[in-house]
């Protein structure tokens, strides 16, 4: 029996917004390199390095071979099984539709693929934060597309299933003042008894050293806590700055503030960092989520605005 290969085919979200959810409704990965602008795929051809190990890879893929797709910051989208490629030079048909700049659109060679449904998180607003320990090599990543070999099929499965792993595509939204401004209002959401702190000129208090932290509040036992916000998985230095806050704060109230550091990442943190925000003075770690939701509004039927449409 022959194990399939496992292939992974960086998307280029960052670049090309949305290009995710375009690759998951037409069931497909895809690389540019348009042969128009001199990048063939076979025989003598423009390009470097990039080019050269892209067309060598996905001249390699073969039906039935599987693909995992990267984002930034050791992310993956979904795995997928290849069932057929689009690759020729004549074959261009771009995900990035032509427009200034790029008259032969982009994303144009295909390979399609059936999405296992089966594998990671049901809704396609969420991906998987590989964990620490378990992310692909460096020479893996580099690549825009790439063998993978130090992982198994099978492993990638396991952490995909993984719902500790689940994290929100908007990883590139930028809501950490917004976060920092909800959780400044509604506290006790955070935890009951939380309030904001009394001394407005405390809470809006630049320290000597000219940082500035994101939310103070005062808790039950009249503590003051510091909040730090973070889109990503909380690290070491996460933990470190917000501890240079609470001695700040102390240096200059006489207080003993607590620490709590919000993120956005996986539910499940690396063992250095727990161990790390279980050292004095301790570091309480919560994960958040974002829902947004979106609904018509009513116009109300009265009489003046049904004078004022036509007809």
């Amino acid at each position: 029996m022959t194990i399939p290969v496992l292939w992974k085919v960086a998307c280029q979200e960052d670049v090309y917004p949305g290009m995710w959810q375009r690759w998951y409704k037409n069931q497909c990965v895809a690389v540019g390199w348009a042969a128009q602008w001199g990048f063939k795929l076979q025989g003598k051809t423009d390009g470097g390095r990039g080019w050269s190990a892209a067309r060598n890879a996905i001249q390699e893929m073969r039906p039935g071979d599987y693909v995992v797709v990267a984002l930034r910051g050791h992310k993956v989208g979904r795995l997928g099984e290849i069932t057929a490629k689009a690759i020729e030079d004549t074959d261009w048909n771009p995900l990035v539709p032509p427009g200034p700049g790029l008259p032969d659109g982009e994303m144009g060679r295909r390979i399609l693929v059936r999405w296992d449904l089966t594998t990671g998180p049901e809704s396609q607003d969420l991906v998987v934060q590989l964990p620490p320990g378990r992310t692909f090599s460096n020479g893996e990543l580099r690549p825009t597309v790439s063998r993978v070999q130090s992982q198994t099929l099978e492993a990638v499965r396991t952490d995909m299933n993984d719902p500790t792993n689940w994290v929100s595509l908007l990883g590139s939204f930028r809501y950490e003042k917004a976060l920092s401004d909800y959780i400044a209002n509604y506290p006790n959401r955070l935890e009951d008894g939380l309030l904001p702190h009394p001394n407005s000129k405390i809470r809006e208090r630049v320290f000597k050293d000219r940082t500035r932290l994101d939310v103070l509040l005062i808790d039950k036992a009249n503590m003051p806590v510091i909040v730090e916000c973070k889109q990503s998985a909380p690290t070491i230095q996460d933990i470190s700055q917000l501890r240079h806050y609470m001695k700040l704060l102390q240096e200059e109230t006489g207080q003993t503030p607590r620490g709590i550091l919000i993120h956005g990442g996986a539910a499940k943190l690396s063992g250095t960092v727990v161990m790390e925000a279980l050292r004095k003075p301790m570091v309480e770690i919560v994960n958040y989520g974002l829902e947004v939701h979106f609904r018509p509004s009513l116009i109300g039927a009265n009489d003046s605005l049904k004078k004022s449409v036509p007809g």
